[in-house]
């Protein structure tokens, strides 16, 4: 699953994200701008940097890493990503560094010769994981412990934060870009399904018809002639879809309350694929 361009959509779609997992609500995140830097005359590439949108403002830099895989020199790399870049950019007065692990058993032993300013304000460790009352009180935090989600829980999850999303945002293009990151989501957590599977798991109304998501399937079908028949080709993409999440290990009742199908139709599609 690649984590880092999920992070890389939610920042640059929605920088509140950013300051609400930080626990800063005092920042406008409208004065920020998300990019990733290449250093000049080195391989060191920064994934996520926040940068104040006018160099007066004296508001800090945010340099930003998703670690979901345990490296051992992360730090020595990180901090020296970190000091190279404050040499090449002599404007820059303040910054703070933020790490963000799936959980703490990924945060490196490595840590002796930077454990000043690991401890001090100046560099937070955030544990998704660890995120609490946090997430569970704000939207955007519970779409980014999504990406964490068991593969048994996660649809379920999904389907929920969408519910929440038409019922807390008014705004239609805000709710708009929410769902398409649960979905985007979604698809990169179940690689082995195809977006036609992923719709029917999410169910396809008139909002989810809206996405870029939907769009492409709509453009593929009309392609491969499959324009008519958009119901009947719905049902049969949720019985398509039944083998594949019994094999990941959800229960007939889930799959069944997942693709809204009846427990019936779950168990004559799971027959049909065994036979």
């Amino acid at each position: 699953m690649r984590t880092d361009k999920i992070f890389y959509s939610l920042f640059q779609a929605f920088p509140s994200i950013f300051f609400d997992i930080i626990g800063d609500t005092t920042i406008n995140p409208n004065t920020y701008e998300f990019v990733s830097v290449e250093l000049k005359e080195t391989a060191f590439r920064i994934d996520g940097v926040f940068v104040p949108a006018t160099e007066t403002t004296k508001e800090p830099v945010y340099f930003v890493e998703v670690q979901f895989q345990l490296d051992s020199n992360f730090y020595r790399r990180f901090f020296a990503e970190i000091f190279l870049y404050l040499r090449q950019n002599t404007s820059v007065k303040f910054w703070r560094a933020v790490v963000i692990y799936p959980n703490q058993s990924l945060d490196p032993d490595d840590q002796q010769p930077y454990q000043l300013l690991l401890e001090s304000p100046q560099v937070q460790r955030i544990y998704l994981d660890e995120l609490g009352t946090a997430a569970e009180n704000s939207l955007q935090l519970a779409v980014v412990q999504l990406i964490i989600e068991r593969q048994e829980t996660a649809v379920d999850r999904g389907r929920e934060l969408i519910l929440r999303a038409r019922q807390q945002l008014a705004d239609e293009a805000t709710r708009k870009q929410i769902v398409e990151l649960i979905e985007t989501i979604l698809l990169y957590k179940f690689t082995q399904l195809s977006r036609e599977e992923l719709a029917a798991m999410l169910g396809i109304d008139d909002e989810f018809k809206n996405t870029r998501m939907y769009q492409s399937i709509k453009e593929e079908g009309k392609e491969e002639g499959k324009e008519e028949g958009l119901e009947e080709g719905k049902l049969q993409a949720k019985l398509e879809a039944v083998p594949r999440l019994l094999t990941l290990g959800l229960s007939v009742e889930q799959v069944a309350r997942t693709l809204d199908l009846t427990l019936e139709q779950v168990q004559q599609a799971a027959q049909n694929q065994s036979s």
